[in-house]
Formats: structure tokens, sequence, C-alpha cells
């Protein structure tokens, strides 16, 4: 049973991007489209906790530094081990930097919420990632180095385009995490997959069937939208200087963006002048920002994008970001996407749910079973 002394109350360009929360949701049709962005060989570190508790929506542990050493306050103890007030600040810090960055547009009620929810499943997180670490143990799993590194070698060369090693090293770098940081993590989730692996091979299966008939209840899941494929250029007001006119400053971009947009009908190229002007991180890759459908830009961007055939050049077009120089390069007709096309995908997710399901189960008896005590403040 457990014991509580007492609870605590509890990849596209963001800057043209509508912030519905909706728009976030996933789309059968994503996986096998164009509009399926996920960075490759992003950190996936920690993927069952990852999915199974609510509370880790906000992390990848893969990404956490380490808590500083010196003694301090215990937030929960856990079978006897205490997790401490420095190990959770040490996964909501990173968060709540992110926040701090946009103070600005948030209210001071809007950070104070979310400081608490970052808290309680930084804290969830780190009961599940202990408990689990017990039964890691229990099972005398071991995952040496030079299986580690050679798992990492074969995820390299799935990349598109297939990395070496030292490629991947640097890419897990450019996310600002050392390689022998995530090198450790992986070894931790290879040990979750093959604690839990086993318990689940001859209880959990999906066959195709199955897939057809998700298939055939879901058709609107299956159904890809008219999309087109832009490259844009964004020139943002510089408004660092709060003593300057934002109307100045707002006129300088303007003025800038259609010196660009003179240059390109001119003959300049577009990606060049997008990676060496634009305000958007799409700049790296000329401006391109993929496929994607209506709903998902800014109305004033979307506007100018759907107008516009492949290869024709939009005006200059205002949003609340900036101004915007966009060029449509292709451009793909609604219509729904064939099962065979799609079923390995729905198999794959059909599979991964269920054991998501299995798996938290699996957790929530772990918790169950465990001592889990909550210090008395006073």
């Amino acid at each position: 049973m457990r014991r509580y002394k007492e609870r605590f109350k509890s990849r596209v360009c963001s800057a043209h991007q509508k912030r519905d929360p909706a728009l976030r949701e996933p789309k059968w049709w994503a996986l096998v489209s164009a509009k399926c962005r996920a960075v490759a060989g992003q950190p996936t570190l920690r993927l069952f906790i990852f999915y199974f508790s609510l509370c880790f929506v906000a992390w990848g542990l893969a990404c956490r530094p380490k808590a500083p050493p010196e003694a301090d306050n215990v937030a929960v103890t856990v079978n006897g081990v205490d997790i401490t007030e420095s190990d959770v600040e040490a996964l909501v810090q990173p968060e709540l930097d992110k926040i701090a960055a946009k103070a600005a547009q948030l209210s001071p009620e809007f950070i104070e919420q979310n400081k608490k929810q970052l808290r309680e499943r930084a804290l969830e997180m780190l009961i599940v990632e202990r408990l689990l670490d017990e039964q890691v143990k229990q099972a005398k799993i071991v995952i040496t180095e030079e299986e580690a590194i050679s798992r990492i070698t074969e995820k390299a060369a799935a990349q598109q385009p297939p990395l070496s090693l030292q490629e991947y090293k640097k890419k897990m770098e450019g996310y600002g995490q050392s390689f022998d940081e995530y090198k450790n993590n992986f070894r931790k989730e290879l040990a979750y997959q093959k604690l839990l692996e086993p318990q689940w091979a001859d209880k959990i299966n999906v066959v195709e069937d199955d897939a057809r008939k998700y298939y055939s209840e879901n058709p609107k899941q299956f159904e890809i939208p008219e999309q087109v494929r832009a490259s844009h250029i964004l020139i943002t007001p510089d408004n660092s200087d709060p003593n300057a006119d934002p109307n100045e400053a707002k006129a300088k971009a303007k003025a800038k963006a259609e010196d660009l947009l003179k240059q390109i009908k001119e003959g300049a190229d577009f990606a060049g002048l997008a990676k060496a002007h634009s305000g958007c991180a799409s700049a790296a890759n000329g401006g391109d920002l993929g496929f994607f459908g209506r709903g998902q830009m800014v109305a004033p961007f979307e506007k100018a994008a759907f107008e516009l055939k492949p290869g024709q050049l939009s005006d200059i077009v205002e949003t609340q970001y900036g101004y915007h120089i966009i060029k449509v390069t292709d451009r793909k007709d609604a219509g729904g996407i064939p099962f065979e096309q799609t079923k390995d995908d729905i198999i794959n997710r059909l599979m991964q749910k269920k054991q998501f399901e299995f798996i938290r189960k699996y957790i929530q008896s772990l918790k169950d079973k465990a001592d889990i005590a909550y210090p008395i403040r006073q």
C-alpha cells in the first residue's frame, strides 16, 4: 500500500503557425503524408514512460541536466529512496526558462499555474522512473556500452539521409545535449524495453483484420485535405529597443521585405535570400515549410498561399509576426489514403496503443505496491 503523509496541491516555423491545440492532435493520414515533420533523430528516450503517464508531456529525460550535488529538501521518498527538490528542479527549470522568455506576453497567473503543473509532472515522472529502475535491477538487466553504441549506430544509419555515428553525435549536440548524456539515457531506455517487452510478448497481437476494421470505421482519419507546399521569407520588426517607435520598426521591416521581393522578381535566388534574411527557423531549409493544409497557418498567410499556383510568388503578406514573401512550390488535391498504403502504419499504431495500455497498468501496479511517502511541510 502506498503511504501518503501529505499530498501537494496540485519542425515548421512557429512564427506563422496557428496556436490551435487541435492542430497538434495526431492525424492518421499524417503518418504517410508529407505533413509528418518530426525531426529525424531527435531523442525519444524513456519512450514508454513518456506515453504512459499523462505527466510526461513536457519532457524527454534525455535532456535533463544533472541535479545539484548539495543536500536539499526531500520531495518524495520511494521505497526508502529519496527524490529531492533539486531532482525535480532539474526537470522543471528548463521549461520555466522557456516560459520566462515569453513572459512579456504571459500573465503572472498563467506562469504560476504552469509552474505548479510542471512540478507535479516532473515529480510523477521521477517516481515512475525510480520504480522502473528497481525492476530493472531486480531482473539483473545490464546494457553494455558496446550494445548501446551499436544500437545508436543503427539508429543513425536509419535516418534520412543516413548518418554516421559522428554525424549523429553532432546532431545530438545541436539539440544542446552531450552525446555521453544521450548515450547513458539511451542505455536506460534499452533496459526498460528489455524489462517490458517479454511481459507482453504473448499477450498483445494486432492483425490485418484489426487494421482494416479501424480503417473502415474511421474514414475521416484517412482523408488528405488539399495541401500546398510553400517557402517563405519572414521579416520581423526589430522591437528590441523599448524606447523605439514600433511603427518605425514595422516600416523598416516592410521596406526590407519589399526590397527582397524586388530582388527575387529580378532573378535573385529565393532560397539564398531566405537563408540570409528570414527570421523563421525554416530559413535553414531555404524557407521551405513543407506541405500544409488549411487551418494550420494564420489566416492572411493561408489565404495568400492557397491562392497561388506552383511557381508563383505572393506580394508582401502582413501577419502579426511580421512581413512574409511566399512562394508556392507544389500542391496536392484532396483525397483519401488507400488501405494498403497505410496498413502497416495502422497495425503499428494499434500495437503501440495496446503496448502503452499494458505498460500503463504495469506502472500503476508498481505504484500500488510501492511505499511512496510525501514529507509533511511545516
